[in-house]
């Protein structure tokens, strides 16, 4: 048999890299000490996870492939990473599937991996653990077409329900990891469509602005979901619990997008700035989603003709 795919030897290695990252997440919050540091300001923290995420993350992957270009939220020095946080193992699952006849032929030069090593970070340090994820995003030709979501935290308060009730939770396990290829599909949940007719729309929980509120209320929702993290987001609208994320605001950036991007893309959902532009993820391109973030799984056209001009104006690309 020949030997896997490049495109699907990166994408089974960040996902064991995503789960390996996950226990160092839950292992930082359970010694209690998160060391959080403000970078530009109080909704702009990084902590002890984040630190030992990204270099756990961004070590293991340019061992093995280190001709790929790998960029990280957190700018920290480029010191030995030690073997501890080192992950080598790789998702057999995943090598089993046949990789998409565009991707067969993909040179390491030819990746940029962006990686949020903990998107929800606020949330993680007000211990809103469900809102947390670790994202890697794979892009080729400026395109993210592959990407992995890990929940560290995923189904941890019906564990925490069943630890109270003494109960036997045999099917419970804490976390999951989500994953997808563009032409292959999406994988590690269970794809739901959000309510027919029901305008539900996710939104920031922490970085709300005017323009944002406003934007929001132009859209006439049935209901507002506000929560934190881009990956949380995008698994709303994946799951069927919101079917729009509309962010009218900078602050997204290209780590935060371009994992979900290519899950929500691998299930025919759409994502752009609030101008209907398609993001880009050349290692060039500016880290900053300046003119805001407009995704959902169906009915893209309807929110996107909705968007009020004044909006638009005040986001420019």
């Amino acid at each position: 048999m020949a030997s896997p795919a490049l495109l699907m030897r990166v994408v089974a290695s960040a996902y064991s890299v995503a789960e390996k990252a996950a226990t160092i997440v839950r292992n930082v919050m359970a010694t209690g000490d998160l060391g959080i540091v403000e970078k530009t300001g109080a909704n702009d923290l990084q902590t002890k996870a984040d630190r030992l995420v990204q270099m756990s993350i961004c070590a293991s992957l340019a061992r093995k492939f280190p001709k790929v270009t790998i960029i990280g939220e957190e700018e920290l020095p480029s010191d030995e990473v030690s073997e501890e946080l080192i992950e080598d193992g790789h998702c057999e699952e995943i090598l089993k599937k046949a990789c998409p006849a565009q991707y067969s032929g993909i040179k390491e030069e030819e990746l940029v991996i962006w990686v949020d090593p903990l998107d929800g970070t606020k949330e993680y340090t007000e211990g809103l653990l469900d809102h947390v994820t670790v994202l890697i995003g794979i892009a080729y030709g400026g395109k993210a077409i592959a990407g992995v979501i890990n929940q560290p935290y995923y189904n941890y308060e019906v564990l925490n329900a069943l630890i109270c009730s003494k109960a036997a939770g045999a099917n419970a396990v804490l976390g999951r990891t989500i994953w997808g290829v563009l032409g292959l599909g999406a994988f590690g949940f269970q794809l739901t469509e959000a309510p027919a007719g029901k305008h539900i729309i996710v939104t920031t929980r922490s970085h709300s602005s005017t323009l944002v509120n406003d934007c929001i209320s132009a859209l006439n929702p049935d209901s507002v979901i506000r929560v934190g993290g881009a990956g949380n987001k995008i698994i709303q609208l994946i799951e069927g619990k919101a079917s729009a994320y509309v962010f009218a605001s900078p602050g997204c950036k290209k780590w935060d997008t371009c994992a979900p991007e290519a899950i929500l893309h691998a299930v025919g959902g759409k994502i752009t700035d609030m101008h209907g532009n398609a993001f880009h993820y050349n290692k060039e391109v500016k880290h900053m989603n300046s003119a805001g973030v407009l995704a959902t799984l169906r009915n893209y056209d309807y929110y996107a003709s909705r968007i009020p001009n004044t909006v638009k104006q005040s986001l420019v690309p």
